[in-house]
């Protein structure tokens, strides 16, 4: 398939809930088109896709495989993703370069969770679908159910091609109603007659030509059949239906045949938006081998061989193996010796790519996830990927004195190897958080981090960047004097200290007359005033919304300094903070639920058990609510995962810090003595 032309291309992602069977699936059809001579297994790390070794551990993707396949003169780009949630950024990755799906549904599971969150991200993207009903040969699969479930939460317009010839440990293949001449078994006549007819009704709808010969009676030919299927695939108007059992290799065949008639190759598609070089207007470039070059990096990965492996996927021009190319996003040359073909962790060396393909590219250096390839002269660019916004945290640190080095490294290169992880420091704990979508996609991160980069790295649930303020006001007086021979030690300052509203930080003003204090010490008051601030009187957290105001003091000609004056001054303000009515502060954050109008009452109990203030419920029409709550952020630490459990994977939200408020008196010596043990525990660590 060296010179696979754009019209025989097909991009296709797969799309389902988790263990429904997609892997085995690609598995089955590598082994139908002989790229390989036997199926793999998940378990054992054996399969094409989920080769790595957190996928053979768990027993689950964890990771979005391309897989290229050829089938009747065709290449299948095959796109396997996870099924999991916690790993949404990879179908993200998957679903932004394909031109379809294939929705997988398990026959004896139906309709689940992700196959509806995964059904809305294909229609939001507007892709041509074919719908799998797989493991037929399953015990208690059940065909008719799994197809009613389909309708009604998807519609009409799903139809099924083929219905299956027996059942669970009878089931031995499908028959495609489209085919007059195909062998019915008995018993069957009037089942697929009725299938037909309804496949006969599903087109006419969308041809008026077809309308018309159907509605006076005349016959539609096969040819008209499928070319009318054709058209409401690639319309959204029809979603065909197949059955199979890829475990036991039955329908594979059929379902890669569907594949190629029936599915759009990437010039059927239309032409890709993107940005004119040098100003912000844009163009719209066609899948044409004799257009501007313009291909998407959609995944990098950390590869032992070859390095960084950027995979692409060519949406104009044709990306020759061995050439010049351009960053447009950084405005970097990039020089790329080779480019390859890739099944999973198999690479081989290919020629090039044409418009509509999918390739991979090593050791490129200033590209990224998003980034766009193209030339110096015209370096257009494409829109980039969205990734899910990080929904839960933990605090990242070093196992070892060993680790220190290789964490901030290590963490660089996961974060490029997956944008969907965000790094960032918290000043006010000075922890590095590590922010992903859920419990597992963070550990299955550190454990990548220790085969890949040799870095072994611990997760904690973080602290709470609780704050310190005082609601009072204080007028107080610190003498600081030392002798011990020579030179000694004299500052004096009396210092009133207020609270400021909410938000404005710290101020420091003098109202000094007379020269009680002279002016070259006035910031030296001020510095030990601030360094006073970063840990206050009831836990040690850092002092907000104070102003703290130098209003008399002394000095001694001799012994006074800048060093005695701020130390008096910070004393002074630690001393002011414990008469001026100390508080303690606590994050809250703005959080957006969505969920089943059926779990919404259990949500809002639970809510208000975490101190969540309900700030309204707006139902969205599609059997969803939006509930809009504020929390304190304590409350809210593993939430992702509760919510989770508590709406069996349907729910979702999200969260961002909104302002500080006073903790509640019955709260505050237990987050006292929580900080307490926490630093105690750090301490042993270290």
């Amino acid at each position: 398939m060296a010179n696979v032309t754009t019209e025989r291309i097909r991009n296709v992602v797969l799309l389902s809930h988790s263990g429904a069977g997609k892997t085995i699936l690609s598995e089955a059809m590598l082994l139908e088109s002989g790229v390989t001579n036997r199926m793999g297994r998940i378990e054992d790390g054996t399969t094409a896709s989920d080769y790595e070794p957190e996928e053979s551990k768990r027993g689950t993707s964890v990771q979005t495989s391309v897989l290229n396949i050829p089938w009747r003169d065709h290449k299948l780009n095959i796109l396997d993703t996870p099924g999991y949630a916690d790993f949404r950024g990879e179908v993200v990755s998957g679903v932004r370069v394909a031109d379809s799906a294939l929705i997988i549904v398990a026959a004896q599971a139906g309709v689940e969770v992700g196959t509806g969150q995964m059904w809305d991200l294909a229609e939001f993207r507007g892709m041509p679908r074919l719908v799998l009903i797989s493991k037929m040969d399953r015990e208690n699969a059940d065909f008719d159910r799994a197809m009613d479930g389909l309708i009604e939460r998807f519609g009409r317009h799903l139809v099924p091609l083929q219905l299956p010839i027996g059942s669970e440990a009878d089931f031995s293949g499908a028959v495609n109603v489209l085919d007059q001449n195909a062998e019915v078994p008995s018993g069957m006549e009037s089942e697929v007659e009725a299938a037909r007819e309804r496949v006969i009704e599903a087109v006419a709808e969308i041809d008026d030509d077809l309308a018309t010969k159907y509605l006076e009676g005349e016959e539609i030919t096969e040819e008209e059949m499928r070319s009318g299927l054709a058209q409401g695939v690639l319309e959204g108007t029809l979603v065909p239906v197949l059955v199979g059992s890829p475990l036991g290799g039955v329908g594979v065949a059929q379902v890669m045949d569907m594949i190629v008639d029936y599915l759009p190759a990437p010039n059927q598609i239309g032409a890709v938006t993107a940005n004119d070089p040098g100003s912000d207007d844009t163009s719209e470039l066609d899948c044409d081998n004799d257009g501007p070059l313009a291909a998407l990096v959609f995944k990098t990965a950390a590869d032992p061989f070859v390095g960084k492996l950027s995979y692409f996927r060519v949406y104009s021009g044709s990306f020759d193996g061995d050439g010049q190319y351009w960053n447009a996003n950084k405005s970097e040359a990039e020089r790329v010796a080779q480019v390859f073909t890739v099944n999973g962790k198999q690479q081989k060396t290919a020629p090039g790519f044409a418009a509509g393909d999918i390739g991979a590219v090593a050791k490129l250096g200033s590209v990224v996830t998003g980034d766009t390839i193209s030339t110096k002269d015209k370096p257009y660019t494409l829109e980039g990927l969205s990734f899910p916004h990080p929904v839960y945290q933990m605090s990242v640190s070093p196992k070892t004195k060993a680790d220190v080095d290789k964490m901030t490294s290590s963490l660089a290169r996961i974060t490029e190897e997956d944008p969907s992880l965000v790094v960032a420091r918290e000043p006010s704990t000075l922890e590095v958080i590590l922010k992903g979508l859920g419990d597992t996609h963070l550990d299955v991160s550190v454990e990548k981090m220790k085969r890949k980069f040799g870095a072994e790295l611990e997760l904690q649930i973080p602290r709470v960047p609780y704050m310190e303020t005082i609601v009072g006001r204080a007028r107080v007086e610190y003498r600081h004097k030392k002798q011990s021979g020579g030179h000694g030690q004299f500052g004096h300052v009396w210092i009133e200290v207020e609270p400021l509203a909410r938000g404005q930080g710290f101020e420091f003003d003098q109202k000094v007359v007379g020269g009680s204090v002279p002016r070259e010490y006035i910031p030296s008051v001020e510095k030990g005033v601030r360094s006073a601030l970063v840990g206050g009187v009831v836990a040690g957290f850092p002092v907000v919304d104070v102003k703290a105001t130098l209003v008399d003091g002394s000095f001694h000609t001799v012994d006074s300094s800048g060093v005695s004056f701020e130390i008096a001054g910070g004393h002074a303000t630690t001393k002011g903070m414990q008469a001026a009515k100390p508080i303690l502060l606590e994050p809250i954050m703005k959080v957006t639920i969505i969920v089943p109008d059926s779990f919404a009452g259990d949500i809002i109990g639970d809510l208000n058990g975490r101190r969540g203030r309900i700030q309204g419920m707006t139902p969205n029409g599609d059997g969803t609510t939006n509930v809009a709550v504020e929390a304190p952020q304590a409350e809210m630490l593993t939430y992702s995962t509760d919510l989770r459990s508590q709406t069996q994977g349907q729910g979702s939200f999200s969260m961002e810090f909104d302002h500080y408020e006073e903790v509640p008196n019955h709260l505050v010596d237990k987050v006292v003595q929580s900080t307490k043990e926490e630093e105690e525990t750090a301490e042993a660590r270290s």
